[in-house]
């Protein structure tokens, strides 16, 4: 996918940590010697969960401020909203950080969000996913390109495969990772250095109570001792299984489109039946997913077990069952079509 090199807003997260302060010192580098002609604009989120959290945003403020770069601000208190919302504190940090960032991007007409992923984030996110049991398109880890889909004032991070013309719609910000693929921690702490640029240390990133942190601590170190390139090796598996969930991808959805009826306006168009089951096995179940996540506008709670209970609707010619989702949403057969239904709040 193309990204705008020019007449552009670029909102980059800087949470002064070495990984998002060296690909901040290096956006800037490109941009005063206009190999890219954007605007910068740093934006840094305070999750209130650490006592010195206030510092590293009076911190990343003094060092953008040097530069003369636009700085905005936020704060959430993410231990009421993971009470509330019962998501983990890893959870509810990211919703309300990328929502965040998808405000900021809103207020300024800005098409890109960048973040500070490496490529030992990638390793970190295959392992976790896989200890999760995750299938292969969680296995393909964090996209290198996503787009923050907002629907309702929330976002969704989107496969940008599956959006037709992201650039086009200006509420639709892309979410990029320009680190991802090649950079590890060590190069990003190296050319903090080199520039004679501090950084800022999160000791949460240091506690093994944390499940990311102990694969960093514990299960990588490990692992380097059978493959000194575990990290790259992850990270080139995830990259593998990416290329192929995309090309799966785009069958489903030639499967939904053919299974649609066309005269429905609705989110989730019903499905024929007959259309289905002439599909094989595998790829009926990932449009039917894929089918789900457009109905509901997430997977949250979502397992296999809730797949196949919507393929077995497609069995036998009795219509009138019901599936029901999490979330409330149900699914119907009826003459011969399977129906989204979705609760109304």
């Amino acid at each position: 996918m193309d990204l705008p090199e020019k007449d552009a807003a670029v909102v980059i997260a800087v949470s002064g940590g070495a990984d998002s302060v060296a690909l901040f010192l290096a956006l800037n580098e490109l941009v005063k010697a206009e190999r890219l002609l954007i605007d910068l604009i740093v934006a840094h989120f305070n999750h209130g969960l650490r006592e010195e959290a206030k510092g590293d945003a009076d911190w990343v403020k003094n060092l953008v401020e040097k530069f003369k770069i636009e700085f905005v601000s936020g704060e959430g208190d993410i231990l009421s909203q993971s009470k509330e919302t019962k998501d983990n504190l890893e959870q509810a940090a990211r919703h309300a950080r990328y929502d965040f960032l998808c405000d900021v991007a809103l207020k300024n007409k800005a098409s890109i969000i960048v973040t500070a992923h490496t490529m030992d984030d990638q390793a970190e996110t295959v392992l976790l996913r896989l200890i999760r049991g995750s299938g292969a398109d969680g296995l393909g880890g964090i996209e290198p390109i996503s787009v923050l889909e907002i629907q309702d004032s929330r976002f969704k991070i989107q496969n940008s495969k599956r959006i037709r013309n992201p650039q086009s719609a200006i509420r639709n910000p892309l979410l990029v990772r320009p680190l991802l693929s090649w950079a590890r921690r060590d190069d990003t702490e190296s050319f903090c250095r080199k520039h004679g640029i501090d950084f800022r240390l999160d000791a949460m990133n240091e506690s093994v109570r944390f499940a990311r942190v102990r694969v960093r601590k514990e299960l990588l170190p490990m692992m380097k001792s059978y493959n000194g390139r575990i990290v790259e090796t992850l990270a080139r598996t995830a990259e593998i299984l990416r290329e192929d969930s995309a090309e799966l991808d785009s069958q489903a959805m030639k499967l939904l489109t053919e299974a649609s009826d066309d005269k429905s306006e609705s989110r989730a168009a019903p499905l024929c039946v007959k259309v289905l089951l002439q599909a094989s096995v595998s790829l009926r179940r990932r449009a039917l997913r894929l089918w789900i996540e457009e109905g509901k506008g997430n997977l949250r709670r979502l397992e296999m077990a809730h797949i196949l209970q919507v393929e077995s609707l497609l069995k036998g010619e009795q219509g009138g069952r019901i599936v029901i989702l999490p979330g409330g949403c149900k699914i119907e057969r009826r003459k011969g079509f399977i129906n989204f239904i979705l609760q109304k709040s």
